[in-house]
């Protein structure tokens, strides 16, 4: 995910050597921040998974025998008619063939605002399906209330799929709130995470390549982005040649170092929304979320690994 020396407007900075400077202006540490994409990405990627999801989709007309004929559309929808390359640019680790599988015939199956329209149908009826009564409690509604805080201090500059999601109007319902909020600050952080990657001089398959050699999920988890085995082996011996993955695919010191530093510099990037809420605020929502985390885990729709490396890194 993209990441720029000395953002504007964010609490990050990154120096010469590529080392991140400490956040400025607040005391929302980089593990915390971490923390609260831990908490919150699940909140959000039962748009992927939930059965209620795939059933908006397949009454739009979209194939559902697997998820990404849906999963193109509904993240992508923001954007607008927005063609394969777009996307691909946007997703970055995903094999443009894959994309433009899926997005070419995409706007003709249904419109962006079409798809919109399904996604909030079915995160409401997928909330309210994991969720029972809690939806209308007054904790989801607190919760709901700093997440949508922390989403609106997040800077859209230079972040394309967060300012898409941004610019979209926000819900009334608590539940939905909270998962536009959701949304709004995963994108915030994923597209920090692309101007990292492009830093470390990561191409889309190398980010790949490298994150598994590290052992953030399986090499044949990472084969759900698309690219071919030529295209994988390919990647691994340019990093190999540049000293960051053994022969059998394996990270060196240096490939671990610098994904270390990838993470590091995306959790500082990530870190200016959650300023806004000071630790008070952050520990306050931690708390809140658990019980609705709990539930989407405890739920079975997402899978046990995932090419995010949550829980892994």
């Amino acid at each position: 995910m993209p990441e720029q020396v000395g953002e504007v407007g964010e609490t990050s900075q990154v120096s010469e050597n590529g080392e991140g400077a400490a956040p400025q202006g607040g005391s929302v540490e980089p593990a915390r921040v971490r923390q609260l994409w831990h908490l919150l990405e699940p909140l959000h990627a039962v748009l992927y998974y939930a059965p209620e999801a795939f059933e908006e989709a397949a009454a739009l007309g979209f194939d559902t025998r697997e998820r990404w004929p849906s999963y193109f559309p509904y993240r992508a929808a923001p954007l607008g008619e927005a063609g394969p390359q777009r996307v691909a640019s946007a997703f970055y680790s995903f094999s443009p063939r894959m994309v433009a599988e899926h997005v070419g015939p995409a706007w003709r199956i249904a419109s962006p605002g079409a798809v919109l329209e399904a996604r909030t149908r079915a995160v409401d009826r997928a909330y309210r399906a994991l969720f029972g009564d809690g939806v209308d409690s007054p904790e989801l509604a607190e919760a709901a209330a700093l997440a949508r805080r922390a989403a609106e201090a997040a800077d859209p500059a230079a972040r394309p799929l967060a300012a898409a999601n941004a610019a979209l109007p926000w819900p009334q319902a608590p539940h939905l709130q909270l998962w536009h909020a959701a949304t709004i600050l995963r994108e915030h952080r994923g597209d920090g995470h692309l101007a990292a990657l492009l830093l470390a001089g990561l191409d889309p398959v190398e980010s790949l390549v490298s994150f598994a050699a590290i052992g953030a999920a399986s090499v044949e988890r990472f084969e759900s982005r698309g690219w071919s085995p030529g295209e994988w082996a390919a990647a691994r011996d340019r990093l190999t040649a540049r000293g960051l993955v053994e022969v059998d695919g394996t990270a060196t010191e240096a490939g671990r170092a610098l994904r270390h530093r990838v993470e590091r510099h995306t959790d500082q990037l990530a870190a200016g929304p959650w300023q806004s809420l000071g630790p008070d605020g952050v520990d306050r929502l931690t708390g809140l979320l658990g019980d609705y985390w709990v539930a989407v885990l405890g739920s079975g729709l997402l899978p046990s690994e995932t090419t995010l490396g949550i829980g892994k890194v």
